[in-house]
C-alpha cells in the first residue's frame, strides 16, 4: 500500500488532484508542493489494481497472479471476492484519480477493527455562550466562532484527561504496538467547493493544539480553514494528524459513524443541533416555559485494538461535562478572549408553571434588582486594563444571585423601561446591561442624586450599549491622530536620546480624544478652550493639538528655551504654555490656550478655572457655554493632591463656577514608582470626583473608539448640565517616570507586560484592516507622511540657528521693564475729595427696602461720620474706600476668600444682608450707575503695558465667600487675573 495513503489518509484524494495540476503546470501549486512532487512517483491506480488482483487470486479467481507477501504493518484491503455482475444496458464509470483513491481508502478502512460510542448532549449552555462570544468577536472585528470551534476545544481539553484517545496503532517487528503521542494535532474535516461546483473533503490539522489558549486555537483553526478555502494548504498541514473531528450536522445529519483511517485512533463526529424531533412543531414560548434544550448527537469511532469502549464512553462523558461548563471551561474561553463578564452555566430550572402570584412577583422584582445592580456596579466587571485581563466577579452581577438560571434566558420579564421597553427576554436584558456597563467603558453615575441626569445618561448609553457606530471619516481621523502621536514620540526618542520629555507613549489615545472634544465644541459654537495639564504628554499636546511648530520644539531640545514664556521664568520645555488654533475637518476654528505649569502636578487646576471664569465674564458668557475648561490629570496626582478636591469643590459655587470642567485622567496605573495599592485608599483614582456627583467614565485606553464614545458622552453631559465630568482613561506608561528612569527596578512584572505589549496605533490599525475600513498601503502612507514632516522640520532646525517665532504667550513684563518700574518714583495715589464723597455716600446709603440688622445700624452711622470727616477713618472703611475709588477709576474689583463678605472679625461688611429676607445688598455696586469722573477701560497690550481707553460700563464690585480653601482659591484668583489683568 502507498506510503501516501498511510501518512495522509483521507487527504490522498486531494494530493492526487494537486499532482495532476502539477503535472499540467508546476507553477500552479505552491513552492512546498513543487518540492514534494519533484521526485514523487505515485502508483494510486496501479496499486489499487494490484491489490484487487491479489485478493481475487487469494479467493480463487480465474486471473490468479503471483503477489508479494503481505506486509504485517499494512494489511491488504478486503475487496470483493468476485466481480459484481453489471447488466449490459447500464453505464459503468471507472473510479480513477481522486475518486478511485477515495474508494481505496474506504476499502483500507475496513481492515481497522472499530467500534463507536454515541452520546446525546444538551447544547443550551454551548449555544448561549457561543452567542456571547460572537457578539464580542463581532465588536472587535474578528471572525465569528462556530459551534465546531468550541466543540473542538472541548476535545483538546478532554484528551488531557484521556490521552489514549490521541494514540495510534502500528505493527512493529510483527508486534501489535500502541503509539502514544504528546502533541494533539487535531484534524478538521473541511468541505471545499471547487470552481466547477464539485466538492471535495480535506482534513488538515491544527498543530500542537494542547499548547494553546482558546484565542490562539481560534486563530490557528481559522487560518487552517482559510487556507483550505483559498487552496493554499501546504503538505505540512496534513502531516501528523492524531485525532480528527467531522461535522456532518451542518447539512442536517443527526448522527453519523465516519470511517477511521490509519495513523489515528479516534474520529469524532457531531450531528445536527436542534430540538428533539418530537418538539419540532412546539411553540417557542412553550419550549421556554418547559425548559427544553436543543441537543446534539456526538459519536466517537475508535480503533478497538488500542481503545476500549469504556475509555471512549468516558471520553464523550468528559466532553459532555465540558460543554456544560465543568471546571471553568467557558470561564477560560471568556478570559482568553477578554470577555469581561461571567458565562452562562448549567443548572436545574427553578421555574414552576404553577407558581403562586407572590413567587411570580418576587421573580420580576429580582430582575429589576439585577438591572439596578448592573447600573451601579457593572463597571467592576468592565475590561479596562490594557495590560492584564482578570476574571472579575461580583455576586450582585450574577443572575444566579437572584435565583435566575440559564432556562430563564428565553422568558419575558418586566424590565422597568430598559431601552424604552416594559418587558423583555432575560437574554436581551443581560446583553444590554453587560455590553453597556461591562465592556471597554465602565460608567459610574448612579451616585448622582438628580434623576434627570441619570435618566439622560441611561437613554444615551443603554440603547446603543455604548457601542454606537462611528462613521468612517471619524475612524480614519482617529488613526491619523494616533499616527501623529506615536510618530512624534518615537522621533524625539531617536533624535534626542537621553533627553527628558515625559512621553505620552502608552496613552497616545489622549490625542484623538482631545481632537474629538474640540471638534464637537467648535461645531457647538464654543469659542475657546483652556487646557491645564502636568508634564506627561505636554509636548505631544503642544505639537498635535495646539499646533506648536516642530521647529520650535526641536530648538528647545537644542537648548533655545524662550526666556519670556508665559508667566515668566523661562522654564523647561515640558512646562511651557501656549496659544493655538484648533481646526476641524470642515475648516472651522476654535482658540486653544494651554496654561503654563511650572509646578508639575495639579497646581494648575484652579488657575485654569480662574482663567476660564474671567474669559467667560469678558465675553458675556452668562450660560458658561462658550469657553470650555479641560483639565488633564495623572491618576496618582488626581487621587493624592488636595488641590484637586478644592478645585472640584469650586465647580458649583456661585463665585467660581465655570459651567463644568471636562477632566481627563491619564491613568498610567502608577505614580513615579508607586503602585495604586500604596497611592490611595479608594478603588479608583477618580473616586474623589463623586463628592460633586460628577459622572465618571472609566475606559480602556487601548480601544480608541470606546474612548471617543466616552469623550462624546462627557462633552454632551457637560454642555447639557454644566457640571464637571471625568474620563478615566486606563492605560500605561511605556518608559519610566522620565526616559532616563529604569521602571523595572520597582515594577518588574508590569514592565515585562509593557515591553511585550503592542502600541495602540498598531492594535487599532489591525482592527480597521480586519473590518476593511482602511487599505494597508493607505495606513502606511499616513505614517510615512507625518514622519517625513518631522524629519524636514528637524533638518531645518539643525540648519538654522535662529529659533522660529514662538506661539507662547509673553510674560506680563520683561526683566528690563521690571527694572524700569523699580527705578521709578512712587506714583501719586491721592484721590480727589469729590470721589471720596461719592464712594462714601454709596457705602453709607441703604435703600429703604433693605432692613438692616440692629447691630449694623450703628456701624453704618459711624461710617457716615467718617465719610463726612466727623470721625477718624478706621482700617475697614479705608479698605472699602480704596475698593470704591478703584471702581471710579474704571476697574472691576473682585474680592474672594474665606468670609470675605462680612470680614473674619465682623469688620468689612462689604455685603449687607436684609434682616428679614436674608438677601444681600452690595453698597459699592451703587457706583456702577453713579456719575463719576472719566472712567477709563484698563487694558493690556502685547508687551504687558497697561493702557487706558474710553469709559467702561461694566465696572462692578464682586465679593464672594469662598470654600474653606487657601491654596485653591489663591490659584483661582491668580488665574482670573492672568486672563483679566
Amino acid at each position: 500500500m502507498s506510503s501516501v495513503t498511510q501518512t495522509y489518509g483521507a487527504n490522498t484524494a486531494f494530493i492526487e488532484e494537486l499532482y495532476e495540476r502539477y503535472r499540467a503546470n508546476p507553477e500552479s501549486v505552491s513552492t512546498s508542493w513543487q518540492e514534494f512532487f519533484h521526485d514523487y512517483e505515485p502508483r494510486f491506480e496501479e496499486e489499487f489494481e494490484e491489490d484487487a488482483e491479489v485478493q481475487l487470486a487469494a479467493a480463487g479467481g480465474s486471473q490468479a497472479v503471483a503477489a508479494p507477501a503481505p506486509q504485517p504493518a499494512a494489511p491488504q484491503p478486503a475487496l470483493a471476492s468476485r466481480p459484481t455482475p453489471v447488466p449490459s444496458d447500464h453505464t459503468t464509470v471507472p473510479l480513477r484519480g481522486a475518486a478511485g483513491k477515495i474508494a481505496q481508502n474506504m476499502e483500507i478502512s475496513l481492515t481497522i477493527p472499530t467500534a463507536t460510542s454515541i452520546r446525546n448532549i444538551p447544547v443550551k449552555v454551548l449555544e448561549e455562550n457561543r452567542r456571547v462570544v460572537n457578539n464580542h468577536l463581532t465588536l472587535t472585528g474578528q471572525p465569528k466562532a462556530s459551534y465546531t470551534h468550541i466543540i473542538a476545544w472541548a476535545l483538546v481539553n478532554a484528551i488531557k484527561q484521556y490521552p489514549r484517545m490521541n494514540a495510534a496503532f502500528a505493527m512493529q517487528d510483527a508486534t501489535p504496538t500502541r503509539i502514544d503521542r504528546e502533541d494533539v494535532n487535531l484534524g478538521i474535516a473541511i468541505d471545499v467547493e471547487r470552481k466547477d461546483g464539485s466538492r471535495s473533503l480535506v482534513v488538515p490539522n491544527v498543530k500542537r493544539s494542547q499548547t494553546m489558549d482558546f484565542a490562539q486555537f481560534l486563530k490557528a483553526y481559522n487560518e487552517v480553514v482559510r487556507k483550505a478555502r483559498n487552496s493554499t494548504l501546504e503538505i505540512s498541514d496534513f502531516e501528523g494528524t492524531t485525532i480528527s473531528l467531522t461535522n456532518p450536522g451542518t447539512i442536517g445529519t443527526i448522527a453519523s459513524v465516519p470511517r477511521l483511517m490509519q495513523s489515528q485512533g479516534t474520529i469524532i463526529a457531531t450531528g445536527q443541533i436542534d430540538y428533539p424531533a418530537e418538539y419540532s412543531a412546539a411553540d417557542p414560548s412553550v419550549l421556554a416555559d418547559l425548559g427544553i434544550s436543543k441537543v446534539m448527537t456526538m459519536t466517537s469511532t475508535y480503533d478497538h485494538r488500542i481503545i476500549q469502549g469504556a475509555e471512549s464512553g468516558a471520553f464523550l462523558a468528559r466532553v459532555h461535562e465540558l460543554l456544560l461548563g465543568a471546571d471553568g471551561f467557558y470561564e477560560t474561553i471568556y478570559r482568553d478572549l477578554r470577555i469581561p463578564y461571567e458565562p452562562a452555566i448549567w443548572g436545574r430550572d427553578r421555574h414552576r408553571l404553577n407558581a403562586s402570584e407572590d413567587e411570580k412577583v418576587a421573580r420580576e422584582a429580582a430582575v429589576l434588582q439585577m438591572i439596578n445592580a448592573y447600573r451601579v456596579r457593572g463597571h467592576l466587571l468592565a475590561d479596562l486594563d490594557p495590560l492584564e485581563y482578570e476574571v472579575k466577579r461580583h455576586p450582585e452581577l450574577d443572575p444566579a444571585f437572584y435565583g435566575l438560571t440559564i432556562w430563564d434566558l428565553d422568558r419575558e420579564f418586566v424590565c422597568g423601561g430598559l431601552c424604552g421597553k416594559l418587558t423583555a427576554k432575560l437574554r436581551d436584558i443581560l446583553d444590554t446591561l453587560r455590553e453597556t456597563y461591562c465592556g471597554k467603558i465602565g460608567p459610574e453615575y448612579m451616585h448622582i442624586s438628580e434623576t434627570v441626569q441619570k435618566k439622560w445618561l441611561q437613554d444615551r448609553m443603554e440603547p446603543s450599549r455604548n457601542h454606537g457606530p462611528l462613521d468612517l471619516a471619524t475612524k480614519r481621523r482617529i488613526l491619523m491622530k494616533l499616527n501623529d502621536a506615536e510618530s512624534f514620540e518615537k522621533f524625539l526618542h531617536t533624535k534626542y536620546v537621553g533627553h527628558k520629555r515625559f512621553s505620552l507613549e502608552g496613552a497616545e489615545t489622549t490625542i484623538p480624544m482631545l481632537d474629538y472634544i474640540f471638534n464637537e465644541a467648535t461645531q457647538d459654537g464654543v469659542t475657546e478652550a483652556v487646557i491645564g495639564m502636568a508634564h506627561r504628554g505636554r509636548l505631544n499636546v503642544l505639537a498635535n493639538i495646539l499646533g506648536k511648530s516642530y521647529e520650535k520644539i526641536f530648538h528647545e531640545f537644542e537648548g533655545d528655551v524662550d526666556p519670556n514664556t508665559t508667566q515668566g521664568s523661562g522654564d523647561v520645555k515640558y512646562h511651557l504654555g501656549a496659544d493655538g488654533i484648533h481646526q476641524t475637518p470642515d475648516g472651522s476654528h476654535m482658540k486653544l490656550t494651554l496654561a503654563s505649569n511650572p509646578s508639575h502636578l495639579e497646581a494648575v487646576d484652579p488657575i485654569v478655572e480662574g482663567m476660564v471664569r474671567a474669559k467667560q465674564m469678558l465675553i458675556g458668557d452668562n450660560k458658561r457655554a462658550w469657553v470650555l475648561p479641560v483639565l488633564i490629570h495623572g491618576d496618582a496626582a488626581f487621587a493624592g493632591q488636595g488641590v484637586v478636591a478644592e478645585t472640584l469643590n469650586f465647580s458649583q459655587l456661585p463665585g467660581y463656577r465655570t459651567g463644568g470642567t471636562i477632566h481627563l485622567v491619564i491613568n498610567n496605573q502608577i505614580g513615579f514608582t508607586t503602585g495604586p495599592e500604596s497611592a490611595r485608599s479608594t478603588m479608583y483614582a477618580t473616586d474623589v470626583a463623586k463628592m460633586v456627583q460628577a459622572p465618571i467614565f472609566h475606559v480602556n485606553g487601548d480601544d480608541p473608539e470606546a474612548c471617543i464614545r466616552a469623550a462624546k458622552l462627557a462633552y454632551d453631559f457637560r454642555q447639557q448640565f454644566h457640571k464637571d465630568v471625568v474620563i478615566d482613561m486606563i492605560c500605561y506608561r511605556r518608559h519610566g517616570h522620565n526616559e532616563g528612569d529604569e521602571p523595572s527596578l520597582t515594577q518588574p512584572k508590569m514592565y515585562k507586560s509593557i515591553k511585550e505589549h503592542r502600541s495602540v496605533r498598531k492594535i487599532y490599525t489591525e482592527t480597521l484592516l480586519r473590518k476593511g475600513d482602511i487599505d494597508p498601503k493607505e495606513a502606511e502612507s499616513w505614517l510615512d507622511q507625518f514622519q517625513g514632516k518631522l524629519q524636514e522640520a528637524f533638518d531645518r532646525t539643525r540648519e538654522d540657528d535662529t529659533p522660529p517665532p514662538s506661539n507662547e504667550r509673553g510674560a506680563l513684563w520683561t526683566d528690563e521693564e521690571l527694572t524700569g518700574f523699580q527705578n521709578q518714583p512712587s506714583p501719586d495715589t491721592s484721590v480727589p475729595r469729590n470721589e471720596l464723597d461719592i464712594v462714601g455716600n454709596a457705602l453709607t446709603t441703604v435703600p429703604d427696602d433693605v432692613s438692616l440688622h440692629p447691630k449694623l445700624k450703628p456701624i453704618i452711622a459711624k461710617r457716615k461720620a467718617m465719610a463726612e470727616g466727623r470721625d477718624a477713618i478706621d482700617w475697614a472703611f479705608a479698605e472699602m474706600l480704596a475698593f470704591g475709588t478703584l471702581m471710579t477709576d474704571g476697574y472691576r474689583v473682585r474680592l474672594s476668600g474665606q468670609d470675605s463678605g462680612r470680614g473674619t472679625f465682623s469688620s468689612r461688611h462689604a455685603i449687607l444682608f436684609d434682616y428679614l429676607t436674608g438677601k444681600g445688598y452690595v453698597p459699592l455696586n451703587a457706583l456702577s450707575s453713579a456719575p463719576r469722573t472719566e472712567a477709563p477701560v484698563i487694558a493690556q497690550n502685547a508687551l504687558g503695558e497697561q493702557t487706558a481707553t474710553e469709559p467702561r460700563a461694566d465696572v462692578n464690585f464682586a465679593v464672594y465667600d469662598s470654600l474653606l480653601s487657601e491654596y485653591g482659591v489663591l490659584g483661582f484668583e491668580y488665574g482670573y487675573s492672568v486672563a483679566d489683568p
